[in-house]
């Protein structure tokens, strides 16, 4: 649909060159039967360049391709309008291409509210450089240890964000799956989470936001970035982000886990209990380990399925340990509810890079 739309725009561009070539008698074109004068020939030449450059602004992803191609489409307009009888059918490719800009204009807006939150926080938590060592561990159970000095923190610098890019799959319950990518930037010292993702349900554009900052927790989707699908918030809410939350820092911020604030109760030489607490959240997870050393599973009942406003098992198994960025992290995850009437897989992550210590938002997504 990229492409389709960027050839729609740069021919739509191109023929307006047309204009201008007919008012400086370049060429042979008999299609158009009523004179155009010089200046107008220039506004017509203006105009597709204007086209042309917005094409490349929305191939490259550049926010001023809506502001830009709307410029040129009022001025494609008025053009069309003083030769109506050759260039009326123009009007066609101008309503379809309107369109898309008032899409993207929605899509810019709704991810600028996260991009915002991004950068705020960014100004308010201040990063300090220190490395962790050994004897930032001892007060973990064996077996957190042992997963720590497997991912390779130690003598590594202690993690005060990250950012996160997946893509993968999604769906609701009795739903088809959906493709999704996603980015989000976590805070570890005042618990921060701001997760935005693009998908396609049923071949339609779908944006999701869940900022998770302070004492607050929100859900948006929208369906093409302007119509709500779900806007919610509230305690529920806060308690379950803070289980997403504290499921991030465990699978991929291991050294985030040196927080003396976090409980621990050991439960077998495999798995423990974890307790963590935000404000008024306090959740705790089951942690599962395999010989190796390697997290594979984390398993929470304080956290609900929004579908149905409940608390259900929730648990995120995890696979693929491989290198990235010095360390060694799950590449492939699972979000599963486990409902009294059995399993439910409604998502299925891939890692396609993670970042610490970012020092600023990157526009890249």
């Amino acid at each position: 649909m990229k492409i389709a739309f960027t050839i729609i725009i740069l021919v739509h561009g191109i023929i307006h060159f047309m204009g201008f070539a007919k008012a400086f008698e370049i060429g042979n074109l008999a299609q158009f039967t009523k004179e155009i004068y010089k200046p107008l020939g220039i506004s017509w030449l203006f105009t597709g360049f204007l086209f042309i450059l917005s094409t490349a602004l929305y191939f490259m992803k550049k926010d001023g391709w809506p502001i830009l191609i709307t410029a040129a489409l009022v001025f494609s307009q008025l053009l069309i309008f003083a030769a109506w009888k050759d260039a009326k059918f123009g009007t066609i490719a101008n309503i379809m291409i309107l369109i898309v800009a008032i899409l993207g204009f929605g899509a810019q807006k709704f991810k600028n509210s996260y991009n915002k939150d991004v950068l705020s926080t960014f100004q308010t938590v201040k990063a300090v450089n220190e490395l962790l060592t050994e004897k930032d561990l001892m007060h973990l159970p064996p077996i957190v240890q042992n997963y720590l000095r497997y991912v390779g923190v130690v003598n590594k610098p202690k993690v005060h964000n990250f950012r996160i890019i997946f893509d993968g799959q999604m769906r609701d319950k009795g739903k088809d799956w959906f493709g999704f990518t996603s980015e989000q930037y976590n805070f570890v010292k005042e618990p921060t989470r701001l997760f935005f993702m693009k998908a396609k349900m049923k071949g339609i554009p779908t944006h999701g936001y869940h900022s998770y900052k302070n004492v607050n927790a929100r859900m948006q989707i929208k369906l093409l970035s302007l119509f709500s699908v779900v806007d919610m918030s509230g305690e529920d809410l806060f308690a379950t982000e803070t289980v997403t939350f504290f499921n991030d820092l465990c699978l991929f911020a291991p050294a985030a886990l040196i927080d003396k604030h976090i409980q621990w109760k050991v439960i077998d030489e495999t798995s423990v209990k974890a307790t963590y607490i935000n404000n008024s959240a306090k959740i705790s997870a089951i942690l599962y380990f395999n010989t190796e050393g390697q997290l594979i599973n984390f398993v929470s009942n304080d956290r609900i399925a929004v579908s149905e406003m409940k608390t259900f098992p929730f648990s995120t198994p995890v696979k693929n340990y491989k290198t990235i960025n010095g360390l060694q992290l799950p590449t492939y995850g699972e979000a599963v509810w486990h409902y009294p009437e059995g399993e439910f897989v409604y998502g299925k992550f891939k890692v396609k890079s993670v970042e610490y210590n970012v020092i600023d938002l990157e526009y890249s997504f």
